[in-house]
């Protein structure tokens, strides 16, 4: 590999799947109040690979340098710490030899720490909305910009939050120890919000230039699959939102062609969905169903499951219901464009523009393209309209481009 390949591919691979890991695995050695110092270590380890491989070549197993490196980083760091105490404590002989740090690295530690670390951040005495961002910022390596997209907030607000959070760990001596199970089930809800936040970042993404970033979403699998191996968080949530996330990603390599551009839902060649993944999509949902819990994430994975089977006539009529079971229980506004849009499939585009206009969603960029699309065949000018105001409202180079193709799609059209 040629050394710009370093930069641009492998390293910014490796940083997204291995510094979150890294960070809560030093965690166990500093303690959760110590953060900051365990983030340091990280950043330079990668630091130190960049100047390293652009001079002397990518090594055998790049992820297992990396480790090597911030396990000697770290034994640097708490030899300078014994190192000073040797020297200012009275009660420390001065000729006591000092013990090499035990600091141990395996892939089931490496695990066990980000699950640790997850319950850990999500602790009852930060904010939770809080936790949420702290988690998505440490564990999954979102930007603020990111954080401020997944929640539709300004990113002074996350900022704001992220400060309060880090505060409170620093302040309260926040360690990864094992929960007791009542702490578990307190702080699931919290962390399965944020393992959602995390696919859908990854499902469509508004930052940067990709629509789709896949290792989010496996990621987010990863940790979930993580939870289903617990007993104590092995619950009919987990299966449903397991369930959703296997439908989702069964359809990744059919979304976007080979220059990038999106396909849409109904244009996909179906021949590309994972069929693997629809049917493991199905045992964990069959999973979920086993009681009478109808939570957010068993509905959205009922939802993508239709949207997996063979379109039929009733496909609809299936999916509308639960949308509206889903508004009930846990309202936002892309739940509510999302039910618009099955409500046009079922009663049409005339009678569901009313219902979106309703809505008032005028600063969400998918409530002016779903516009476009109802008045598409009906009003051109209209559709025209909603389109260059969701054009002007998006974030997204490829979102952007999608939209400027559907325009150009209503203006060529005859009428």
């Amino acid at each position: 590999m040629d050394q710009p390949k370093v930069h641009t591919e492998l390293l910014p691979h490796l940083f997204r799947q291995e510094y979150a890991r890294m960070t809560a695995l030093l965690c166990r050695h500093f303690g959760l109040e110590h953060i900051e110092l365990a983030e340091d270590i990280a950043s330079d380890t990668f630091l130190r690979a960049s100047e390293n491989w652009a001079l002397h070549g990518i090594p055998d197993n790049p992820a297992a340098w990396l480790y090597t490196v911030a396990k000697n980083k770290t034994k640097d760091h708490l030899r300078r710490l014994s190192n000073f105490e040797h020297r200012v404590k009275d009660s420390i002989r001065q000729d006591e030899a000092l013990s090499e740090p035990d600091i141990e690295i395996d892939s089931k530690i490496i695990e066990d720490s980000q699950l640790a670390m997850i319950f850990a951040v999500c602790d009852p005495l930060i904010a939770s909305e809080s936790q949420i961002c702290l988690a998505l910022q440490v564990l999954c390596g979102f930007s603020v910009e990111e954080i401020a997209n997944a929640f539709l907030a300004k990113k002074e607000t996350i900022k704001k939050r992220l400060h309060r959070a880090r505060a409170d760990l620093r302040s309260g001596k926040f360690q990864l120890n094992a929960l007791q199970e009542s702490a578990i089930t307190s702080r699931l809800d919290t962390v399965l919000k944020t393992l959602y936040l995390l696919f859908n970042e990854g499902y469509f993404s508004k930052s940067g230039s990709q629509l789709i970033r896949r290792e989010l979403c496996a990621e987010a699998v990863r940790l979930t699959l993580l939870l289903t191996g617990h007993p104590s968080t092995n619950t009919s949530q987990v299966q449903a939102l397991l369930a959703l996330m296997c439908y989702q990603s069964s359809r990744l390599e059919a979304r976007l062609n080979a220059s990038g551009e999106v396909i849409l839902f109904e244009d996909q060649d179906r021949q590309l969905w994972d069929q693997s993944l629809i049917d493991r999509g199905n045992f964990h949902l069959v999973n979920a169903c086993n009681g009478e819990e109808a939570s957010k994430y068993h509905l959205e994975a009922a939802i993508a499951y239709w949207h997996t089977t063979p379109t039929g006539k009733n496909k609809w009529e299936q999916i509308l219901p639960l949308y509206t079971q889903l508004l009930q229980l846990a309202y936002s506004p892309v739940t509510a464009l999302n039910r618009a849009f099955a409500y046009a499939k079922v009663y049409g585009n005339q009678a569901a523009i009313s219902a979106v206009h309703n809505l008032n969603l005028t600063e969400n960029t998918y409530y002016h393209a779903l516009l476009g699309n109802l008045y598409t065949g009906i009003d051109k000018g209209k559709a025209m309209e909603q389109y260059k105001a969701a054009i002007q409202l998006s974030t997204s180079p490829v979102e952007r481009h999608t939209l400027l193709q559907e325009m150009g799609r209503v203006a060529g059209s005859d009428l």
